[in-house]
Order: structure tokens, then sequence, then C-alpha cells
């Protein structure tokens, strides 16, 4: 008799698959609105694990503050606004819809109050577009375009540490610590690989599936493996020119 799979046992009590706690700081979060601007200081530079992203930490008048994901550009000691008269410059916080088109925003509510939802992760962005009766339409980093209300609060500027990804692991320890500190799997083995009792994917010898490997959004755990609601998969034909 074969084991669960691993889809099967992820989030059900055990720590196996979840994010270490340790050295967490605090989640990226904007302060609860007002009707007035809020003034405020960059006090501290920070970096927690699992997160590409350095933190940095806002103190507002008054004493409270509030932790985000630190634009490129921003250093400790300088000044930052939030609310709708808030200058355009990076750091600052600000309504989508008193944007200007075209200007870089970071760490986007989708909706107003969620604190930030949007282009959060290390050199990531979004782009406003335009601005209409309905909202204000901006485009993601994947070059979607979605529209959101004019009172979702957003960030001037992209997000610093861009070009992550770009320096190679080099050794195999140095990923698993990664990974770990996200509280992802890794390595990861091929379930056609693996026995027909252990994977859908598994049995058979010519380490073939053996079924299609797209499943649906809806599937199961225990049937979702593989390419999990793909639009299309394997090779894209070319076009012949006739």
């Amino acid at each position: 008799m074969g084991k669960k799979l691993r889809v099967q046992r992820r989030g059900r009590g055990t720590p196996t698959f979840k994010t270490k706690k340790k050295g967490k700081i605090a989640p990226i979060k904007y302060p609860k609105k007002t009707v007035e601007n809020l003034n405020g200081v960059v006090r501290d530079l920070l970096h927690e694990p699992g997160r590409g992203a350095p933190l940095i930490y806002v103190e507002l008048e008054g004493g409270s503050g509030y932790y985000l994901a630190a634009p490129e550009g921003t250093y400790i000691g300088q000044n930052v606004s939030l609310g709708k008269g808030a200058p355009i410059r990076v750091g600052n916080v600000l309504p989508v819809g008193t944007i200007p088109e075209g200007t870089m925003i970071c760490n986007i509510e989708l909706r107003p109050g969620d604190g930030g939802r949007i282009a959060r992760s290390s050199g990531s962005f979004a782009t406003v577009v335009s601005h209409s009766v309905r909202g204000t339409t901006l485009r993601l980093p994947s070059k979607r375009k979605i529209e959101v209300k004019d009172n979702c609060w957003a960030t001037i500027g992209i997000v610093s540490g861009a070009g992550r990804k770009e320096k190679p692991f080099l050794k195999a320890g140095e990923k698993h610590h990664m990974k770990r500190a996200k509280g992802q799997v890794y390595p990861v083995t091929k379930g056609v690989k693996m026995t027909a009792a252990s994977h859908p994917h598994g049995g058979g010898r010519h380490r073939r599936p053996g079924k299609s490997t797209t499943v649906s959004r809806h599937a199961p755990p225990g049937k979702k493996v593989g390419l999990i609601a793909a639009r299309s998969s394997g090779r894209r034909k070319r076009l012949r020119k006739s």
C-alpha cells in the first residue's frame, strides 16, 4: 500500500510544510486610513528570512508605524508621506486614483483596506495605465491588466532587490535553505520516477505518465498533480507559411 501523496499531506497540521516562524518580523501592511495626510520617517532597513526584498520600518507621527517592502532608493531618515495630497515621490503612499498615468508603483491594494496584495516581491512593479469613471487600470508584472478602485493605496517606486533571481545558487545546500525558509519542499522527485502506488504518474516500464498531465483547477488533492489548470501543454506548433 502506498503512502499519501505530497499534495495530500500538505496542510494537515504537521510542521513538514509549514513556514518557519523564527526570524519573522512583521507582515507588510499599510496603517489605517485617515482623512488627513500622514507623515513619517524611515527608521530602519531590515531583512526577514523567506522574503526576497528588504523591509523598511516607517515611524508615523504619534509613535505608531508600519512595515513595507523597501522601494529602490529609500534610505534611513527619509521623510515619507501618506494620503491623497502626498507628492509623487519614491516611498510615498497614495490612492491609485491620484497617481499620474505611466507611474511605476508597488504594494498595491486589490481592495481598499487590505494592506497591499500586488507587486510585493523583489524587483516587481505595476504601471498605471489609465483612469476612468469605474476605477484605475493597472498593468501587472505579468503584463496582464486589471482594474481597481481609485481609493486603493499604492507605493511609488519599484521594490528593491531586482536581479536577485539572476544569481545562480551554485550549491544545492543554498537552495535547500532558501526553500526551507519559505516552507517549500526541495528537492522534488518526478512523479514518473515513482511506483504506481505512490503517484498517479508512476508505474510502467517506459517512464511515461500514461494519461493526460493536465488537471482541473477544482481537482481533489491526490489527483491535482502535474500541469494544474493548464490552457495548453507541449510544444507549440509552428504556423506554416502559405
